[in-house]
């Protein structure tokens, strides 16, 4: 098990490490975190909804992801707490008080997930969650030293030498365990490194002197991965990058940074391909910058909808599509095409309707029933969201999460995609049609995630930004299924040579 000092300390980049060099060295290996708090969430293909975190743990590892890698999810919304996920199906809105009186109940749930793995599996890894040791919280832990205690699992605590202060953090998290917590402890791992790790030699022996545990790694920073990152602290990071005004005739695709985005990774295909510049902004007047703006997922749609209006990037987004531009919706992003969005039931918020941007004649209400699906798709015959280079036959693949039902007001837009099937079972024609369009292409919309992840797709509407910004920005097709392959191999590649895993095989059994 991977413990930390706090969060982003890279527990969960470790994992999904050890998960491929476990599937390289020939085991049956499945990654597992009791609880996760994210907005990025993945449907199985079974219909459940778990983090994306250990998704890309399970993709390592060279096997299908299942709800039982992470069977208790929290998706935080604005004025409702957290919207509870059990065993991939969601089971209501609570506070952290109510949630809190719950959590016993639950412990069962979280067991037999994992014997159910353990049985199934040569090791399974687990991640923890944030500081191992928030005393404060450690009468509720279920996912970090009380998860080790339950599964028996020598555990590795991991610190970020980058931040600073790595002996406090990691004698300090050692100091506040108990005796039978610091039993459970198999040794530190030293993480993010800058400059040549023989140069902490010192401060390895000072680690192991004062705390009598072994240091299993010291493991470089590195910039020549590239991996999916999991949530807000992330994705504070990517603000800072390059703007379009520096992107070197790249195309400029903006996204709208949401204060209750979702599911951003819809977008990780983008930030690797070597003709795109991608920013995630939050200012207005950034909009006309861009080739194409994208509105992301929401957990909170309405309440985003009314930021929106709030900061003015509302009234940008509308004067940029009526100067000309491209403007994308994904899942709550495209309610917010629409012309208003409501929510009777309080599903989401406590607002029960507001306006929507008004780019697509459609109305959105929030129902009670969760959709979360798998689905394979094509683009629906009459609509060719402007990108002729890609056939209608073509299949797409995707997932849906969401609350909301959307329908047209009126003629002049069509369907964008045909659903054929949802969790590997046919759809009838009524129920076929997803996402609308102007005839232009210009606005467009679908509750499809990873829609972009489709190389043939993500082309096609490249091709499109290139003919209207008269770009020619992209040399070839990436085979983004390949690309993340090769990035789990360097992983484990770069992980596997900085840790003594002659030692860590002994310290599992094996």
């Amino acid at each position: 098990m991977f413990l930390g000092t706090g969060s982003d300390v890279g527990k969960s980049v470790l994992a999904a490490a050890f998960c491929r060099i476990f599937k390289q060295d020939g085991l049956r290996v499945a990654p597992f975190k009791a609880q996760n708090m994210a907005l990025n969430s993945y449907i199985t293909p079974e219909g459940g909804e778990m983090g994306r975190a250990q998704v890309v743990q399970a993709e390592a590892a060279g096997i299908e992801p299942h709800v039982d890698m992470n069977p208790i999810l929290l998706k935080p919304t604005s004025t409702m707490g957290s919207q509870v996920i059990v065993l991939g199906k969601a089971v209501g809105n609570l506070s952290a008080k109510d949630y809190y009186a719950t959590k016993k109940r639950l412990v069962p749930v979280v067991r037999e997930a994992f014997e159910r793995l353990s049985k199934r599996y040569d090791i399974v890894v687990l991640e923890g969650a944030g500081s191992a040791v928030e005393l404060n919280l450690k009468e509720h832990d279920l996912v970090n030293l009380a998860m080790a205690r339950m599964a028996r699992a020598p555990s590795i605590l991991v610190g970020d030498i980058d931040r600073g202060g790595i002996f406090a953090a990691l004698l300090g998290s050692y100091m506040l365990m108990d005796p039978d917590e610091q039993d459970l402890l198999a040794g530190f791992m030293v993480n993010k490194l800058r400059g040549d790790p023989d140069l902490f030699t010192s401060g390895v022996d000072i680690l192991e002197a004062r705390s009598g545990k072994p240091v299993l790694g010291v493991v470089p920073h590195f910039d020549h991965i590239a991996l999916p990152e999991e949530d807000s602290v992330a994705l504070g990071r990517r603000m800072g990058r390059r703007s379009p005004a520096d992107s070197d005739g790249k195309l400029a695709l903006g996204v709208v940074r949401l204060p209750f985005l979702s599911n951003y990774t819809d977008f990780d295909c983008f930030e690797h391909d070597p003709g795109v510049e991608l920013a995630y902004f939050d200012q207005p007047g950034d909009v006309f910058r861009f080739d194409a703006v994208v509105l992301p997922g929401s957990k909170n749609t309405l309440e985003d909808m009314l930021a929106l209006e709030r900061s003015g990037m509302a009234d940008a987004v509308r004067a940029y599509f009526k100067a000309g531009g491209v403007v994308v919706g994904i899942c709550g992003g495209y309610q917010m095409l629409g012309e208003r969005i409501t929510d009777p039931h309080g599903v989401e918020s406590r607002v029960r309707e507001t306006p929507g941007l008004g780019l697509l004649p459609m109305a959105t209400e929030m129902a009670w029933e969760k959709v979360t699906t798998q689905v394979m798709a094509r683009l629906h015959p009459d609509n060719r969201l402007g990108g002729r280079d890609l056939s209608p036959s073509k299949l797409l693949h995707g997932y849906e999460i969401h609350m909301g039902r959307s329908r047209p007001l009126a003629e002049g837009v069509r369907a964008c995609f045909r659903i054929l099937s949802r969790n590997g079972r046919d759809v009838s024609t009524a129920d076929a049609d997803d996402g609308l369009s102007s005839t232009d292409g210009r606005v467009w919309g679908t509750y499809i995630h990873g829609i972009f992840d489709n190389d043939a797709f993500r082309r096609a509407f490249l091709s499109f930004l290139e003919e209207r910004s008269h770009k020619r920005a992209r040399p070839e097709i990436v085979n983004y299924g390949r690309w993340k392959e090769a990035q789990y191999d360097l992983l484990a590649d770069h992980v596997r040579s900085h840790c003594d895993m002659e030692r860590i095989y002994r310290i599992v059994g094996i």
